[in-house]
């Protein structure tokens, strides 16, 4: 059922080359992963009714069939207050290239990780866990296994992290919900393996981290190039 619902999903965005993030989360919501409760508004009038629903502070961000990287282009604001400010950024990104529709979501907190997948032309599909946010190219703090994943998996990834210590409550923070984080790698993994031949890459970045639960609060699918390989 869930590998259906993939190559419904994914076949639609091939032209694109990526999967738009509202659809990315539903896939992801599917398999078992938790997102922030979010409503894709394409507009203005349907800001007040949304805002309402999920309460403030929101965070918002554009989706466009041209940007891949929405933060390059101005296309992420978090900490929202006020259904004015929704409005006005939603003005600001209809002008912003490819514009489809503004997300509104939930802000969420915890500890920032990054989880990916690429899919190896040798060893197949190969799982990523790492510190996250927007310093992660710069930290380089990944470990890397390949596909399927078991507890005994995750728990070998988190070790192999230089920063694992944050995990565990450094300095005073709460310590990350390894039982939630563990879940979620599990899910992914299986996630990963049903998208393996249709998909190029996945990045879950950040994914956050509390004493309660890990949140997707950010997502990318990349797909093959359209005369690439196809599905099966």
């Amino acid at each position: 059922m869930l590998k259906t619902e993939i190559k419904t999903v994914l076949e639609a965005a091939r032209t694109r080359g990526w999967v738009s993030e509202p659809d990315a989360k539903r896939l992801l919501a599917s398999a078992g992963l938790a997102v922030p409760r979010f409503v894709a508004v394409t507009d203005p009038g349907q800001i007040e009714l949304a805002a309402a629903d999920l309460g403030f502070p929101l965070a918002a961000k554009v989706v466009s069939t041209r940007i891949v990287h929405k933060s390059d282009v101005g296309g992420v604001l978090t900490g929202i207050e006020s259904t004015r400010e929704l409005t006005a950024i939603f003005k600001t990104f209809s002008h912003l290239d490819g514009f489809e529709a503004m997300l509104i979501e939930q802000m969420v907190s915890g500890l920032e990780l990054i989880i990916g997948a690429k899919i190896d032309d040798q060893f197949g599909p190969v799982i990523l866990l790492g510190m996250g946010g927007t310093g992660v190219e710069i930290y380089q703090d990944v470990s890397l296994r390949m596909a399927p994943l078991g507890p005994e998996d995750v728990g070998a990834m988190i070790k192999g992290l230089k920063a694992g210590r944050l995990l565990s409550g450094y300095r005073g923070r709460q310590a990350v919900n390894r039982d939630e984080l563990t879940r979620t790698l599990v899910c992914f993994s299986k996630f990963v393996m049903a998208a393996a031949d249709m998909i190029e890459s996945i990045d879950l970045n950040p994914v956050m981290c509390s004493a309660q639960k890990c949140v997707v609060a950010d997502a990318r699918i990349m797909l093959p190039p359209v005369d690439g390989p196809t599905a099966a």
